[in-house]
């Protein structure tokens, strides 16, 4: 089985060693699209994407976290820092530099203060600060910084690899005795795909391992994907998340994944308003549309584009989600922003 992920040449470069090239490439990128516009990204939309990243730094903590009321301070800090991301803004460049500077430290900060290399309450928080530091390796604008994140990614992986369970998969806890469900192996495993994709080394065994526990968890009279291997039903969630994982573990061209994407392509337009835990579903949805050609995202990225629109409130803000505003507000603009293709993993 072969793991297969694409880098462009300046961020594998960025990876390696000489950092340079890459910010070179974002800039000149960031520059073309100003200039030239994407094609997808409608003016509205990127109104929309600027509304909430304005949102979101009057949301910041002095510390340079963000949070919410149930205080998924990890989880919330990596997403926000990913939504600047999206557009090309790193940490020492761009016009919120100091803001993603703030943002940056504070992870860092509690990386260091976790001797296992363990981050956040659960290993949804876990995956999402092990993607974040991962996508940030090689991009800040010190030095000093890359070495202290490539520390905390390093040790971070090493918390998902020994938490895998038997069964291919993880749950909330960092335990190969704590179960596992396809919820949480989806977000855990983007960020080991990403932290591979950088540099870190990731055994095949444990990609064989996640294809084995999709291929369990895969509803074979719909092709979509449970929540676990011995649930019944379809998690509309979970199809999008296990497409997306099943696609970076190289099964681009498997049964399991034609059958989940034939699944996700007869989904009705309501899907693209209103559905349970909406932003979280439509984050892992559209990255596995973008994996899977430009004909499909041609015809996804628009129902998504409009119905994000439609749910943003006055103040840039969206709402829902177990993470409030922030969480929904950064995921949307990750989301939104899907054309500008910045961030690696959400490369095809």
């Amino acid at each position: 089985m072969i793991f297969c992920l694409l880098v462009s040449p300046a961020l594998a470069e960025s990876k390696q060693g000489s950092k340079e090239p890459a910010k070179e490439s974002t800039a000149k990128k960031a520059e073309a699209i100003d200039e030239e516009g994407s094609p997808e990204l409608t003016e509205e939309a990127s109104k929309a994407i600027d509304s909430g990243l304005d949102f979101l730094l009057k949301s910041q903590n002095k510390d340079g976290s963000w949070a919410n009321k149930s205080s998924f301070t990890i989880a919330c800090t990596s997403l926000g820092l990913m939504a600047f991301m999206v557009k090309g803004e790193f940490p020492g460049y761009g016009p919120n530099a100091d803001a993603l500077n703030k943002a940056k430290n504070f992870l860092l900060k509690r990386a260091k203060s976790a001797a296992d290399g363990y981050l956040g309450k659960s290993m949804y928080e876990h995956g999402l600060a092990t993607l974040a530091l991962s996508e940030l390796w090689g991009m800040t604008k010190d030095d000093n910084d890359d070495k202290e994140i490539q520390r905390a990614l390093e040790a971070a992986v090493k918390v998902i690899l020994r938490s895998q369970n038997v069964g291919g998969g993880w749950r909330y806890q960092p335990s190969p005795d704590s179960g596992q469900d396809t919820s949480v192996t989806v977000m855990v495993f983007i960020a080991l795909a990403s932290a591979r994709q950088a540099g870190v080394m990731v055994p095949n065994e444990s990609i064989k391992r996640v294809i084995s526990y999709l291929e369990g968890a895969q509803d074979m009279s719909t092709g979509g994907f449970s929540y676990a291997p011995t649930g019944k039903g379809v998690s509309n969630p979970c199809t999008g998340g296990g497409l997306y994982v099943a696609q970076l573990c190289g099964e681009r061209d498997s049964e399991m994944v034609k059958a989940a994407l034939r699944y996700m392509m007869n989904w009705n337009d309501n899907m693209f308003t209103h559905a349970s835990h909406f932003y979280y579903m439509h984050y892992y949805a559209i990255q596995a549309i973008v994996q899977t050609g430009d004909a499909e995202y041609a015809e996804w990225y628009p129902k998504i584009r409009d119905g994000l629109l439609g749910k943003q409130a006055k103040n840039g803000a969206w709402s829902g989600g177990a993470g409030g505003g922030v969480q929904s507000t950064a995921m949307a603009i990750i989301i939104l922003g899907t054309p500008h293709r910045f961030i690696p993993i959400y490369q095809r």
